[in-house]
């Protein structure tokens, strides 16, 4: 699916760096063989789910990064998280994940996607 994605996404990466588009293959890419997943545009950001519910978002496409949030019910103090912080009056904590190069989606970054898509 990373090469060519449905028109509502191909609009959303519209005027995004060669660059980032290229993180966000690798990244759909490396999820994809996980499982199935589903992308999911919203007006602001690309969705990622696993047919019941969002298990990640694309919430920022820089020139040469792409910024990922996923919620668990936990929080997982974790290096490879720029940041955690629980959402107010909920059990849901978002880790935000900044990928600046292909090679940020390690053993342990897959880890945690796999958790997600499993829908800790």
């Amino acid at each position: 699916m990373a090469s060519t994605y449905p028109p509502e996404i191909a609009v959303f990466l519209k005027g995004k760096s060669e660059y980032t588009i290229g993180l966000f293959n690798h990244f759909v890419t490396e999820y994809e063989k996980l499982g199935t997943i589903l992308l999911e545009p919203t007006k602001t950001m690309i969705g990622l789910s696993n047919g019941k519910k969002r298990i990640a978002w694309v919430t920022q496409f820089g020139k040469n990064f792409i910024h990922v949030v996923f919620p668990f019910h936990q929080e997982y103090e974790n290096l490879c998280f720029q940041k955690v912080g629980q959402v107010p009056g909920s059990h849901q904590f978002n880790h935000h994940f900044r990928m600046l190069y292909q090679e940020d989606i390690n053993k342990e970054v897959l880890g945690f996607m796999k958790l997600a898509l499993k829908g800790e």
